[in-house]
């Protein structure tokens, strides 16, 4: 009997393995759906706030949005680590709602304290954040594998291959990184084959077209040779600054349309050994058809890069009057976002700086003037440093306002944020107070996102604080007034028509934009075109030039509406 028992156990039914790889499927199955289901009840508590009184209502913590930015060190110890992260809207699933890509930092040997008083912290990464059409959003970050775990700035977007999703680039310090979207949902790190992954301090970053062959090329701006030896400084500032280590070159690369990139920079006439970008930017300054770039450096000279027909660039940063500030002295420039604000049909600048910042005002024929206290913006901005700054149209009105995110330089000390209103007469009013409670909040501020993110008609931001948790700001009266947004999709000329020329004409309200990747600092904004309308429930005209050369025009558009423009509709000589 024992025998027979003995044999029946080692050697089982047939049908035994079968059974016990169905238990174990079945397990497995039901634990998968009740973390599944667990997930989706979490997300389904969360319920948004009513709106309140405030313009600005911050919103995050029931956004769904569970991101806190880390230095990747137990204190800020240096100059590298005080730049911070990045965020920026974008659909990468194309369901017409914008998601949240942002960029952090993380323990890096060589540049994180590392020894028994300060231990490494814990493993971070870059989060994308699913918008779900409700308010709220859900981490895909593994899903999607865009997770990466470099020492993370700038992030650019932009659809390189023109296959009609966009595409990420990350500035790190250290290699960077090209996220191709494969649009089902996941990406693929196309870096290597690409070609752009460089081995510097990248910060910020731009996809521009500026040759105009369809393709978007990159241009990306790096900081300095930082030296973790080096330790002479003045104690109070609690590290060296910029100037106690060499400049990096920035980097530009061409689309060669195959999915691959070549550094151009010295043969475009673009380099610079010895330059600390920052912010960068790209916009066609002239409205010659040739897209230019503007890079902030940091406690130096800023570059104006005039792009002659694309076959090579100029620095015309000092002869145009944008190298330095309203007194002649180079700043802590930071960020840069190009917008006629004052409806003249001229691309007019903004720079945020550690004093009292530059607004250029563009005067034709290459030429700016710096007009932030004439416009009234330098004193308010005097007592803060300035980080990431776009212009927005907060209100609907139809110009363009300015929201200004701030924080200390060398010190985890917060300060308040600040909402500049366009008076539409050349003036700027500091309204921050009136217009919520979250401006009187003190964060350590760095990159922003502005957008319609629920798509209910005003813009909505973003913010990303060093070393601490987001926020997250719903506009709730914006749209009050009157809009349209538009979304350019080109043919001839790049997929996302960065470079476009658009020209819209409601009533007596005549505004002028151009269609740009990177806005402010480290970050990008929605990729849709947002225009203010005040009271007008009619659009005349929208006139889009695309990089091509090819001009559309579009008529008697209701206002309150999200456009979709193509290049190959509607065509007008």
């Amino acid at each position: 009997m024992t025998e027979k028992l003995r044999s029946t156990f080692i050697k089982p039914s047939p049908y035994f393995n079968l059974i016990i790889f169905l238990l174990v499927i079945t397990m497995f199955a039901c634990q998968s759906k009740d973390k599944s289901s667990s997930s989706t009840t979490k997300q389904a508590e969360l319920t948004l706030p009513p709106a309140n009184d405030d313009y600005f209502q911050e919103i995050i913590k029931s956004s769904g949005i569970n991101f806190t930015h880390t230095i990747g060190d137990d204190h800020l110890s240096n100059l590298v680590e005080s730049v911070g992260g990045g965020a920026a809207f974008l659909d990468y699933d194309q369901d017409g709602y914008l998601d949240l890509y942002l960029s952090n930092g993380n323990f890096t040997e060589g540049l994180s304290l590392n020894n028994e008083d300060h231990p490494p912290v814990k493993t971070s990464e870059n989060r994308l954040f699913r918008n779900l059409g409700n308010g709220t959003f859900e981490d895909v970050t593994k899903k999607a594998r865009v997770g990466d775990r470099g020492y993370g700035m700038g992030i650019t977007v932009g659809d390189f291959d023109n296959d009609g999703y966009p595409d990420i680039y990350v500035s790190n310090y250290g290699v960077n990184v090209l996220y191709h979207n494969n649009g089902n949902g996941k990406f693929s790190d196309v870096t290597k084959k690409a070609g752009v992954g460089g081995n510097e301090c990248s910060v910020g970053a731009v996809w521009l077209d500026y040759d105009n062959d369809g393709f978007l090329d990159l241009y990306v701006g790096n900081y300095i040779e930082f030296d973790p030896k080096y330790n002479y400084y003045y104690a109070p500032d609690g590290f060296p600054g910029p100037m106690a280590y060499d400049g990096q070159p920035d980097i530009l690369y061409h689309n060669q349309g195959d999915g691959t990139f070549k550094d151009v920079t010295m043969e475009m006439g673009i380099f610079n050994k010895d330059g600390r970008a920052m912010g960068v930017g790209a916009a066609d300054y002239d409205n010659d058809g040739f897209t230019d770039i503007f890079v902030s450096n940091d406690h130096m000279v800023n570059y104006l890069y005039h792009n002659e027909q694309g076959e090579k660039f100029v620095d015309r940063g000092i002869m145009s009057g944008v190298a330095f500030n309203q007194v002649g002295e180079s700043t802590i420039s930071m960020s840069v976002d190009f917008a006629d604000y004052n409806n003249d049909g001229l691309i007019d600048l903004f720079v945020s700086d550690d004093v009292y910042c530059s607004l250029y005002k563009n005067e034709g024929g290459g030429v700016f003037s710096e007009m932030s206290y004439n416009a009234g913006i330098a004193v308010a901005c005097g007592q803060f440093v300035g980080w990431a700054s776009s212009f927005l149209d907060y209100d609907n009105d139809g110009d363009l306002d300015l929201f200004k995110v701030n924080g200390e330089l060398k010190h985890l000390y917060g300060q308040e944020d600040q909402l500049f209103e366009n008076n539409g007469e050349g003036k700027f009013i500091d309204v921050s107070i009136e217009r919520g409670s979250y401006f009187k909040e003190e964060l350590v501020g760095r990159g922003a996102c502005f957008g319609d993110y629920d798509n209910d008609g005003d813009i909505d931001a973003y913010i990303v604080n060093l070393n601490g948790p987001g926020s997250l700001l719903r506009n709730n009266k914006g749209n009050q007034n009157n809009w349209i947004s538009l979304l350019l999709i080109g043919d001839e000329s790049n997929r996302d028509g960065v470079g476009a020329r658009v020209t819209v004409v409601s009533g007596d309200i005549k505004q002028f934009t151009q269609k740009k990747s990177s806005s402010g600092y480290l970050s990008q904004n929605d990729p849709r075109l947002h225009f203010g309308l005040g009271n007008n429930e009619m659009v005349d005209s929208i006139e889009v030039i695309w990089p091509s050369g090819k001009a559309q025009v579009l008529e008697n558009i209701k206002a309150g509406q999200f456009i979709t423009i193509k290049e190959s509709e509607i065509v007008h000589p």
